[in-house]
């Protein structure tokens, strides 16, 4: 069984038996067919939808779906995340972000964010030019930075701290 939930303090029930859908305990009757890469066609109760998967973060389980020009963000959660739930984890994977570190001897090349921006897991920090090549840091998590602890133009060795959340 799945846990679905479109909200916080919102969650459905989702289970899959005997070739049939169970939304709640009841079965849920739809037809969906895939148009082409992403995009499906859904029809429920006489009503056609089209729907986009538009990214899925396969580590925090959200699926951003668009269905007719509405976006939602939908969290599934499995057997294992409701248990880890139940007894109080929230998540194995999740830690408290505090700050980025060179991963090796550099250039700071450029900085792409500022102090006070809030910013997501996977989103481009800064530039670290290494080798005469250069490497886009990106953000191991979500957070607001705090301060940025080197300049355009400065060298830094590795496991430095660049930015701290």
């Amino acid at each position: 069984m799945y846990k679905v939930s479109l909200k916080e303090n919102h969650e459905s029930e989702v289970e899959f038996k005997d070739n049939n859908i169970l939304l709640n305990g009841s079965e849920f009757q739809w037809n969906i067919s895939k148009t082409s890469k992403g995009k499906f066609q859904i029809i429920k109760d006489d009503q056609h939808y089209n729907a986009e998967v538009i990214s899925f973060d396969k580590e925090l389980k959200v699926v951003e779906i668009k269905i007719n020009n509405q976006i939602y963000n939908v969290a599934v959660k499995d057997k294992m995340d409701q248990l880890l739930k139940k007894m109080g984890i929230a998540s194995l994977n999740s830690s408290v972000l505090k700050d980025v570190k060179a991963p090796m001897p550099g250039l700071i090349h450029d900085i792409l964010v500022q102090i006070g921006q809030e910013v997501r897991k996977g989103d481009q920090l800064m530039i670290l030019e290494a080798m005469k090549m250069e490497n886009v840091l990106k953000s191991p998590g979500s957070g607001a930075i705090k301060s940025i602890e080197v300049e355009k133009g400065n060298s830094v060795e590795k496991n430095q701290i660049l930015i701290k959340f």
